[in-house]
């Protein structure tokens, strides 16, 4: 595999775990989640969620499509199926709804297991949910088995990872600095980019089936 392909696999990979975890629109369901707790508690779990969503990601990479190939489904209906996924994902964005179900589900969590949080909502299903599964089974499908841009996925997530943990950690500033107009327009700019990506993995997965 060309330096160029591998480059651009990465840029690709890059973007779409971006819009799909939305570090910073997940700022405001951490501060929900953390209310009360010291910086130091916060840094402490703004780091445990990011590796256990991380190693969520890791795994899907590397199992996910043999998963599928052992329930029987392609990887192209598969593609569809995701597209159709992250695509609703993207209509949320796109109408305001994600932010308030994820706000929704921080305080559920607040209440069912405090001790917990980090792994759950924060690692799932907020960082590591439907969509960045499904995003990441589709990337590793992609790489067709080549170790290098394998390996290039799995620094995606972890820079992606990396990302989110930083933006918990400084999620007061960011949140304060967008204001609630400044982070209604970024989710809604990140859906229509990420409803684009969605429409191409259904092309991509109309191609393979009618190949």
């Amino acid at each position: 595999m060309t330096f160029l392909a591998t480059w651009q696999f990465a840029i690709s990979a890059l973007v779409t775990l971006l819009v799909v975890v939305d570090p910073i629109g997940l700022a405001p369901s951490f501060l929900a989640i953390t209310t009360g707790f010291k910086p130091a508690q916060r840094r402490a779990v703004a780091i445990r969620a990011s590796v256990i969503a991380t190693l969520i990601l890791f795994g899907t990479a590397l199992i996910g499509e043999w998963l599928l190939r052992t329930l029987g489904i392609s990887l192209p209906a598969f593609r569809i199926a995701g597209g159709l996924l992250l695509f609703s994902i993207a209509s949320e964005m796109v109408l305001g709804v994600r932010t308030q179900r994820q706000s929704e589900t921080a305080e559920q969590a607040i209440d069912e297991c405090a001790r917990n949080i980090a792994a759950f909502p924060l690692a799932i299903p907020l960082m590591a949910g439907p969509g960045a599964i499904t995003a990441t089974v589709l990337l590793a499908g992609r790489t067709n088995g080549d170790w290098m841009q394998l390996s290039t996925l799995f620094a995606v997530i972890v820079l992606v990872a990396l990302s989110c943990a930083v933006t918990f950690m400084i999620a007061s500033r960011v949140a304060k600095f967008l204001g609630i107009s400044g982070n209604a327009v970024l989710s809604r700019l990140l859906g229509v980019v990420l409803a684009a990506l969605a429409v191409q993995f259904v092309v991509d997965g109309v191609r393979a089936l009618l190949a």
